[in-house]
């Protein structure tokens, strides 16, 4: 499942790590060895070691065994959609992280969460054919209704708080400029600009659409 999710984010963005995300996932028991701290259903840990860029990825069993009972690209709904986007997000951070190290390129946690929350958003729209009225109840879903985690510190909710905001004024823009207007190619070349853009690039983007 999640090596399905890497091919079709990088298909989308036209990246191409040579690497698979399933060789990099980690069980539970040997996440919880290298992290002390919070303990998400999702994580991507990253140790950088003599300028070299260790990655792990932990995604909770449960929810890949739910996907793999309950095929997201059948369809989604409330028995697996947030596994879906838990599955999403995790594949995102893998593959950004990896593509902002191929460049040099410093990376922020705004930035990561950011990215993974639109790349949420246009996996669900892109998963089938997009119905009119699909984005608004997606937009509704991702950035309406959802709930910060009880353990999450100040700094954390507040970086959470700015991604979810400026990834759902951009999905918005993205909605009114072309999901719409059926634009569908437009927006694909739209969203690849964006994906190779820094945090900075990428606020200004949506400060500018918005």
């Amino acid at each position: 499942m999640l090596a399905r999710v890497q091919r079709g984010l990088e298909a989308l963005y036209r990246v191409d790590t040579g690497l698979a995300v399933d060789e990099f996932v980690i069980d539970e028991a040997a996440r919880d060895q290298l992290i002390r701290s919070r303990r998400p259903r999702e994580q991507l840990i990253a140790v950088e070691t003599e300028g070299e860029m260790n990655l792990a990825l932990y995604v909770d069993r449960r929810a890949i065994e739910n996907l793999e009972r309950h095929d997201p690209s059948h369809a989604l709904g409330a028995h697996n959609l947030g596994d879906f986007l838990l599955a999403v997000e995790g594949v995102s951070h893998f593959v950004y992280a990896i593509c902002c190290a191929r460049v040099d390129r410093p990376l922020t946690q705004l930035e990561l969460e950011l990215q993974a929350e639109v790349d949420k958003y246009v996996t669900c729209l892109l998963l089938g054919e997009p119905a009119r009225g699909a984005s608004e109840k997606i937009r509704a879903r991702l950035f309406g209704e959802f709930d910060y985690e009880p353990d999450l510190d100040h700094e954390e909710q507040e970086r959470y708080r700015a991604a979810n905001d400026n990834a759902h004024r951009y999905a918005a823009w993205l909605e009114s400029e072309f999901v719409t207007a059926r634009r569908i190619p437009d927006m694909l070349a739209e969203l690849r600009r964006f994906y190779r853009e820094g945090l900075a690039g990428k606020l200004a983007t949506i400060a500018r659409a918005a």
